[in-house]
């Protein structure tokens, strides 16, 4: 398998696990709304755990991250597609496969990235 194909597989892998991880927290956020609703606005004084506001904005910051990252998967396909996957958008040269390999979605060399 060249580096080409290996580093599109590991792409596409990423991206697989980004939109579970999406999905995933949406349908937590979903039932925690869900549950929220059918609590009292009152839950920060509640003795058996986190309460529903906490854990609402926990969720909630996590699936931001989760869309980041999948904004970031989108547009690594769209330089795959383009033909500039791979290629430092900071000094325009090639990104060292071991990045790559590690960080799927970089755009920029380690020197650029600082």
């Amino acid at each position: 398998m060249s580096d080409e194909d290996r580093l599109k597989a590991l792409l596409d892998e990423a991206s697989q696990r980004i939109a579970q991880r999406v999905a995933g927290l949406e349908a937590q956020l979903d039932a925690l709304t869900r549950a929220r609703r059918s609590e009292s606005d009152d839950d920060e004084h509640d003795p058996e755990g986190v309460p529903l506001s906490a854990e609402w904005s926990r969720l909630s910051g996590l699936l931001e991250s989760a869309r980041r990252d999948a904004l970031l998967a989108e547009e690594a396909h769209h330089r795959l597609i383009d033909g500039t996957y791979g290629v430092c958008a900071g000094c325009g040269k090639l990104i060292p496969v071991e990045r790559l390999e590690v960080r799927p979605f970089a755009d920029r060399c380690v020197a650029c990235a600082r």
